[in-house]
């Protein structure tokens, strides 16, 4: 891309893909870190951000961003895990607890951790690069869906996702901007903000690899405010 902004249109809605910076906040979590990372969503300055260096589509105006996050009560949140690679620790059930819905971005290893998840609220999941045959052949690549009025898109590998999205190839049930979009498969915590749209990685949540960093899971509070992320480090486990 030559830096020039492309629109390229979704029903009733034109994306903007900029490379440039634009009003553009991002932070990253620290996956080690021993406390509750916490960012409130507020698109300020002019920082880059990884989603904006990937040309992202954002939307044309804040005022469209607001929409999907309008009237949500604050008390909503969401659980957002990632790379489980078929464990899951016990901690995720008190970190979970109370969560509206939880969003499982891909690699989950074992149709048991989804079992376990939807014990404590509606899934929704999508298929990683590393799921056994049953998983792979039962869970969509990319899905989208709404939590109180906030429309969320996720999908395993970021690279990918974002180029669906600038190319208008959305996943079923997305037709206004999406307020969250969720990935996985980098085993990074990371949230970026582009025009009031959260890009959010939550992190592997069994660092299966020994370069890992410390595990990580995401709650995602959803509010009149708009969006608010919390990172919660995991204990490591010994492999």
């Amino acid at each position: 891309m030559n830096g020039r902004p492309a629109t390229v249109g979704l029903p009733d809605l034109a994306y903007t893909m900029r490379r440039q910076a634009g009003a553009v906040r991002s932070s990253s979590a620290v996956a080690g870190a021993r406390q509750t990372a916490s960012v409130a969503a507020k698109p300020r300055g002019r920082a880059r951000s990884e989603a904006a260096d990937q040309g992202v589509p954002a939307p044309k105006s804040r005022s469209q961003a607001r929409r999907a996050t309008a009237h949500p009560s604050s008390r909503v949140r969401i659980g957002v895990i990632s790379d489980s690679h078929g464990y899951l620790d016990p901690a995720v059930a008190e970190i979970f607890s109370g969560v509206t819905h939880i969003v499982h971005a891909g690699d989950i290893g074992d149709a048991a951790v989804l079992a376990a998840l939807q014990e404590l609220a509606p899934v929704t999941a999508v298929s990683g690069n590393l799921e056994p045959d049953g998983l792979l052949a039962s869970l969509p690549r990319e899905a989208a869906g709404e939590v109180a009025g906030m429309r969320f898109v996720v999908a395993h590998k970021r690279k990918r996702l974002f180029k669906r999205l600038a190319a208008g190839k959305v996943p079923p049930g997305l037709d206004d901007v999406p307020a969250l979009v969720i990935y996985g498969h980098d085993h990074v915590p990371s949230a970026s903000w582009v025009e009031g749209t959260l890009f959010l990685n939550p992190g592997t949540a069994s660092a299966p690899d020994s370069e890992d960093d410390d595990p990580t899971v995401a709650v995602v509070a959803v509010g009149d405010f708009g969006l608010a992320v919390t990172f919660v480090p995991l204990e490591r486990r010994n492999l």
